[in-house]
């Protein structure tokens, strides 16, 4: 049984940096790519950041190149995303995903509030 769990989310001021985790159990994390996505109020759910299986490559949506990073240890089985220069922008329930032949898993997600 697939199982993400994210942490590290909080509160934090415009311009303030946070460090989000995502542990992975019940699937061969290492083969698989892995993302994160944002749901903010009121907006649709979207992919912020990806990385391969290898973490050879990486992909962000614009609104947060050159701030975003994600990284991956696959001995851990643990996914990351280093945030910083955060923005008001950047509030929402932040969720780490996998797609297994089962379909898109889901953690629960962890809060981020950014405050101006």
């Amino acid at each position: 049984q697939v199982r993400l769990v994210e942490s590290g989310g909080g509160l934090v001021q415009d311009g303030g940096s946070l460090r989000l985790s995502c542990a992975a159990s019940g699937f061969a994390f290492s083969s698989y790519a892995m993302s994160w996505y944002r749901q903010a109020p009121g907006k649709e759910r979207e992919m912020v950041a990806r990385i391969t299986w290898d973490g050879d490559s990486k992909i962000f949506i614009d609104s947060v190149k050159g701030r975003f990073t994600i990284s991956r240890d696959n001995a851990k089985r643990m996914v990351y995303l280093q945030m910083s220069r955060l923005q008001p922008e950047d509030t929402g329930v932040y969720l780490c995903s996998v797609e297994t032949v089962d379909g898109t898993q889901w953690g629960r997600g962890t809060q981020v509030t950014v405050s101006s």
